[in-house]
């Protein structure tokens, strides 16, 4: 009798399988969501979508950004679409942020089917689990946890804008931005975003609150809800936990002593609305993409820190995206073992193994290198964008966070089909580059080792 072994993968279960769907996972991911922004495009192209008639070119870039919750807009979100385009946008949030899989997994249970083992593969790397057999339970927490999280700030919002909106317009608004917070998109309904409310503590920590929430991660969610106990928490949950307090923090000061004296962002501003501003930037370049203050008006300082933010990104399993936190912390931990000549990188008591490290060490390598390409291609396309705005706008694109100095509405075809390439590959990427890294060949023949120098 052969014992079921939750633990083992499927693909070091069945490794003849594995070679057979060797391309089909991230083949059926990316597939999954270019279906999505077609159906999208073609959604918002319809007159009841818009006010005035969009090209397709604009529609597509909408329904990209959309789907995968970047927030990048070519045209107003507010004053060009209509509400049934409003709508289609925040459907398409939801989705993009969420997952496909998620849906696909839920409502294949819900009908009383079976997953089989292709789709448990291709939802192990969506969801970037190791156990097969908690699929179908993490993609209903997933649901569930998300869904009553937007419940509350949609709740919130509307009360808080009843009173100047009134309540159906208030509800309309609350929804819309809670699906955009929470899923990390950054859509707005004014082409300010957020800077009317610059000052305004229940939008600033509702918002907020929403896209932290999200972006941290659910596999963190599900750690803290079943454990309760920082002991028992995973090393995973523990280095999250902490990376996303030390670096809002260390951002929230940076900010606030920088553009305490700009006339143009904190400066008139009263003590109050200078915490609360500075709050909301530092945490906001975390694939967020809303906005208190103007960017373009930001100190330089202010702008290089938030390209390391928008590049960090949150955490695996979330509506976020960027090489992800924990990704940064082990590269920085790797590096510091390295100096003190320690043989292996331990956290929480805990050995990470070599193949993690050279996994992030990839994706950050590759994260890279596609910025300094689309970056290239940018200065091509836009010869008469700023440098530092073609920089801003494509660590924005890849990080999926939707933040930009401007540029965005000023760029030629071919630099929106750049932006929209890096919007994909920022969201899917990771994804892709993890099933393909959780797929080791063995070799056969090796090689005499050589000394190399570096450095």
């Amino acid at each position: 009798m052969v014992m079921w072994d939750p633990s083992v993968s499927p693909i070091e279960r069945h490794p003849k399988a594995a070679k057979k769907i060797m391309a089909a996972p991230p083949l059926i991911l990316c597939g999954g969501f270019l279906l999505l922004i077609v159906i999208g495009t073609c959604l918002l192209k319809l007159p009841m979508a818009t006010t005035t008639p969009i090209g397709w070119v604009h529609s597509l870039f909408t329904a990209t950004s959309a789907v995968t919750v970047t927030g990048l807009v070519v045209q107003d979100t507010g004053t060009v679409f209509t509400t049934f385009g409003q709508v289609v946008i925040a459907v398409l949030i939801q989705c993009g942020g969420l997952g496909l899989m998620t849906f696909a997994v839920v409502t294949l249970v819900a009908l009383g089917g079976r997953i089989g083992f292709l789709q448990r593969t291709v939802a192990i790397e969506a969801f970037n689990q190791t156990d097969a057999s908690s699929i179908v339970s993490t993609a209903k927490s997933v649901l569930l946890f998300s869904f009553i999280v937007e419940a509350i700030g949609i709740l919130i919002l509307t009360v808080h804008w009843s009173e100047t909106l009134g309540w159906k317009t208030s509800l309309f608004h609350g929804f819309f931005y809670t699906i955009s917070a929470f899923n990390n998109a950054g859509f707005a309904l004014s082409a300010d975003s957020l800077v009317p409310y610059v000052a305004d503590p229940v939008v600033n920590f509702t918002i907020s609150g929403l896209f932290i929430i999200g972006g941290l991660g659910f596999s963190v969610w599900i750690d803290l809800m079943k454990n309760r106990r920082w002991a028992r928490l995973s090393p995973y949950s523990k280095m999250m936990i902490i990376g996303t307090i030390v670096i809002n923090l260390v951002a929230l000061l940076t900010i606030y002593f920088i553009e305490y004296s700009n006339p143009n962002t904190l400066g008139p501003l009263s003590e109050t609305g200078k915490w609360l501003a500075s709050w909301f930037q530092a945490v906001t370049p975390r694939t967020a993409g809303f906005n208190t203050l103007a960017i373009d008006q930001l100190e330089d300082a202010t702008t290089a820190l938030m390209l390391l933010l928008m590049f960090i990104g949150g955490g695996s399993l979330s509506t976020a995206s960027g090489i992800k936190v924990v990704t940064f912390m082990l590269l920085i931990f790797a590096t510091y073992a390295y100096l003190r000549r320690d043989s292996e990188v331990n956290v929480f008591k805990r050995e990470i193994p070599k193949d993690v490290i050279s996994k992030a060490l990839a994706l950050t390598m590759i994260s890279i290198g596609v910025t300094w390409l689309a970056i290239f291609g940018l200065l091509i396309s836009e010869k008469h964008a700023d440098f530092l705005d073609v920089v801003f706008e494509a660590v924005s694109a890849l990080g999926t966070v939707g933040l930009s100095r401007g540029l965005t509405g000023n760029l030629s075809n071919t630099g929106e089909f750049i932006i929209i390439f890096l919007m994909f590959i920022g969201r899917l990427g990771p994804l892709t580059l993890a099933y393909f890294l959780a797929s080791p060949r063995s070799k056969k023949v090796r090689y005499p080792k050589v000394k190399m120098t570096v450095g």
